[in-house]
């Protein structure tokens, strides 16, 4: 039981950590330094990063939920 548990927490975190970075990548594409002031580059960065942290972290909890759901599918049939 504690070991499935293990499992499921390691999943959970590299999910997280790996859609966070898939969102970072993918929002390097995006041109926005023109609604920022000028010399607030480090502020811009913070954005992309909190941006990047709450579109990853969706995209995983949809991701593991649709596996979270796939496994309960086995008590459908009873």
């Amino acid at each position: 039981m504690f070991q499935s548990m293990g499992y499921t927490a390691l999943i959970g975190m590299i999910s997280h950590v790996f859609f966070i970075v898939i969102a970072w990548y993918a929002l390097q594409s995006v041109r926005i330094e023109g609604i920022f002031k000028k010399g607030k580059v480090m502020e811009s960065r913070v954005l992309f990063l909190l941006v990047a942290i709450a579109l990853g972290h969706t995209v995983s909890n949809f991701f593991l939920d649709i596996l979270s759901w796939s496994q309960d599918m086995v008590y459908f049939f009873y």
